[in-house]
């Protein structure tokens, strides 16, 4: 996986959508704060209050509103790299986040915006979310494992990243300097694209706080993120191991119908990926690994899952949803000098009181935003129409099915309905926790065919606003039943950025 390959995961569904993942890097003298005159993509909403809120966007673009959105002016942030992500804590202090590990700071609820440094300036991973619990306390998520967290006002940061030991898959795929790196104790940041951050305000010390990212990454915290717990999404299939005696590869008849049966469950579940993973008996981990040429013992691993993974395709799950689980280390003798410990923690790893291949869901969708409401009720949505809920504070999530198979870039709630926007003028709204869905009416919102990349709603729920394409920006002040738009104004309507 590349280094660009980690922005790819937001950028290329997005940027598709006119998300405009430049790679402008100019920073400049902003002379045309105050009167809006173009109007800009924008990608981030916060409402502080019925009164104040915040949008980010293209370009270095925020534009704030003091009045409920009567009004909008443009504020001074001095850049005119992309802001993915805007967070206010109360209707004067907030953050913004974009490109290149851009992260700036308002004081004026948005007029004058001044960059922060933090530990990620140097390596610039792109940032996507940032969440406000208060005014002193903020964290930011983005490629490469990002996660950083301030508890100062953004005066420090501290560095929560993701990273990479000798126990992690993903250390066999690294090069020999960044293994070498973690060996010596160093971080290596893991190769994983988190988009999504949201906290409760208020507390640091108790706020419940969730975030999600790519290959399933969703993890809830109830201490304001001094801890995280990984999250379980309920798939739609699981299997038992597929037990083979004593150096064995063939699959019983019996067997086979039963992966027919499971990859026909799942084959057109296309957010859903099947994981192979072969095992094998002590016995043979002795006779084959330990005790002679650990090959013979590869070759036995890698024909096991060879044989499951014909018989999964063969019933309709394509090639490029099967992933091979700790393949063998042909190249082991690489390690071996830095590493000795190298070759048994893989025996141990394989190691099964019964041989044989185990078949796993493993959930692969592209996840876009997590919203909850103040009982632990939550959502998250994302790429072809993928919605999850959660009822427990996060801890499990289960689908819910959408009727068409759009981006749904963000979703927001107030008491007993969720407002979901997204791609080519995609709306909808549930008031049963996402298990039906249904269109806003055509008289209630306004006619829109571009994408619209975030809302949110006002504590108190009944204000809310949209923000999309070209400076699109609607206002509910029902509680998402309606919706009018507030800008750009109606003969600026054809302008803007793109």
């Amino acid at each position: 996986m590349s280094p660009s390959r980690a922005a790819a995961l937001f950028c290329a569904a997005a940027c598709s959508l006119s998300l405009a993942c430049h790679e402008i890097d100019i920073d400049f003298d902003s002379s045309d704060a105050g009167e809006i005159r173009l109007y800009d993509d924008l990608y981030s909403v916060s409402v502080a209050d019925p009164q104040n809120a915040v949008a980010v966007g293209y370009y270095g673009a925020a534009y704030f509103t003091t009045d409920g959105g009567q009004t909008f002016e443009k504020g001074d942030t001095g850049t005119r790299r992309s802001l993915y992500s805007v967070a206010m804590a109360d209707a004067q202090h907030g953050w913004a986040v974009g490109q290149r590990g851009l992260v700036m700071h308002t004081e004026d609820g948005g007029r004058t915006w001044q960059r922060q440094d933090h530990p990620k300036v140097e390596s610039q991973p792109h940032l996507f979310s940032v969440t406000a619990i208060n005014a002193n306390t903020a964290w930011v998520i983005g490629e490469w494992g990002t996660r950083i967290l301030t508890n100062d006002g953004g005066k420090t940061w501290e560095d929560h990243s993701f990273t990479v030991d000798q126990l992690h898959p993903m250390f066999v795929w690294l090069d020999e300097r960044d293994q070498e790196k973690i060996r010596k104790g160093e971080p290596v940041f893991e190769d994983v694209t988190l988009n999504d951050v949201f906290c409760e305000r208020g507390d640091p010390t108790s706020a419940r706080c969730w975030l999600i990212g790519e290959f399933g990454y969703v993890f809830y915290s109830d201490d304001g993120g001094a801890t995280w717990q990984s999250s379980s999404i309920e798939g739609s299939a699981t299997m038992p191991l597929i037990e083979l005696g004593y150096n064995r590869i063939e699959i019983d008849s019996s067997d086979i119908e039963i992966i027919g049966d499971f990859a026909e469950s799942v084959a057109s579940e296309t957010h859903l990926n099947v994981a192979i993973e072969s095992v094998a008996s002590p016995a043979e981990i002795e006779a084959y690994g330990r005790g002679g040429d650990p090959n013979e013992l590869f070759e036995l691993l890698e024909a096991r899952s060879a044989e499951v993974r014909f018989s999964i395709e063969d019933a309709g799950v394509s090639t490029d949803r099967v992933r091979l689980r700790a393949q063998p280390p042909w190249d082991y003798e690489d390690y071996l000098e830095h590493d000795p410990d190298f070759l048994e923690r893989y025996f141990r790893s394989r190691e099964n009181p019964k041989g044989g291949v185990r078949v796993r869901v493993i959930q692969n969708p592209i996840l876009f935003t997590v919203q909850f409401d103040e009982a632990g009720q939550g959502i998250i949505a994302g790429l072809g129409g993928v919605v999850l809920v959660s009822d427990d504070g996060g801890k499990t999530w289960t689908y819910r099915e959408m009727d068409q198979l759009l981006a749904v870039f963000a979703a927001g709630q107030v008491p007993g309905r969720i407002v979901a926007v997204g791609e080519k003028g995609f709306q909808r709204t549930s008031t049963d926790m996402g298990a039906t869905w249904e269109p806003i009416d055509a008289s209630h919102f306004p006619s829109i065919f571009t994408f619209m990349r975030d809302l949110e709603f006002a504590p108190g729920g009944e204000t809310g606003f949209i923000v999309g394409q070209t400076g699109q920006i609607f206002k509910t002040t029902d509680s998402g039943t309606s919706w009018q738009r507030v800008l750009p104004p109606t003969e600026a309507s054809a302008e803007g950025s793109g």
